[in-house]
């Protein structure tokens, strides 16, 4: 199955199987925001902006391969509750972000990770997936130093301990600290191509994006040879239907599955 996306004049079509959802979560003003405009135009804006919920998408050509990027930056208020859970229930990996200066959103990172846990097992167990939970749990604003500190690094890697799919970053969304490794690690942990990250692939705007259409070999140079990255500018969030109709696609799709295990010729 293929999905066809379209920007600006460039259409592209990107395999199902290549297409995946990293969902961010945190309490207000801890940075998550930040952290995902650092992951898609290297840019950091000191004005506070609260989020509700953004949406984005980022489309990738590598090696021949496309890959499709959608990125769900969370509101830290979460007003409806119902959304936030079919937030996680979408996702194929996850950013729990909180503060190094602010205990309490600490706190809620802990919620969050249990919750997540708790849902998607529960889906797992309907679906009887096998699946990896790829999460990075991040502190960020280290730029404050230790005198701001109210979350010691020792007690935030108790978080992540023993869990190989699972790993604790320090970062700094202002000084652009750790962050490209942390996205390097998370990817890696899901399995992603290790280009996604955002120092290792070409970024070209939209008006540049005959680059993702294959070209026959003979015309290939050594530099088209390459990781092209193109963040989406018109990409909307799914509608919540289309989430719930995916949802109870896979359900029913993995049910089938076990039924046709079931049938033996006698």
């Amino acid at each position: 199955m293929m999905k066809t996306l379209s920007s600006g004049n460039c259409t592209l079509s990107v395999p199902a199987k290549n297409s995946y959802r990293m969902v961010v979560l945190g309490a207000s003003r801890v940075g998550k925001s930040s952290i995902v405009s650092r992951f898609l135009n290297g840019r950091f804006d000191d004005q506070y902006t609260p989020t509700i919920e953004d949406f984005h998408r980022k489309v990738y050509n590598i090696r021949g391969d496309m890959y499709q990027l959608d990125i769900l930056d969370t509101s830290g208020n979460h007003p409806f509750p119902a959304m936030r859970r079919l937030s996680i229930l979408t996702g194929d990996f996850f950013i729990l972000v909180f503060s190094l200066d602010n205990r309490e959103s600490f706190d809620e990172v802990k919620r969050l990770q249990k919750q997540i846990l708790e849902v998607k097992s529960c889906l797992k167990n309907k679906t009887k997936e096998a699946g990896e939970l790829p999460m990075v749990i991040c502190g960020n604003k280290n730029d404050h130093g230790e005198l701001c500190r109210q979350v010691p690094a020792t007690e935030a890697e108790l978080l992540v301990s023993g869990d190989e799919n699972c790993a604790y970053f320090e970062v700094s969304a202002k000084k652009n600290t750790n962050v490209d490794e942390m996205f390097y690690v998370l990817f890696s942990m899901a399995k992603l191509p290790h280009e996604m990250s955002p120092a290792l692939h070409r970024k070209i705007s939209v008006q540049y994006g005959d680059a993702f259409h294959p070209r026959p070999f003979c015309m290939r140079r050594v530099k088209d040879v390459d990781a092209y990255g193109m963040v989406s500018p018109f990409a909307r969030r799914p509608s919540v239907n289309s989430d719930l109709k995916y949802i109870k696609a896979k359900v029913l799709r993995e049910g089938q599955a076990r039924e046709r295990d079931k049938c033996t010729i006698q």
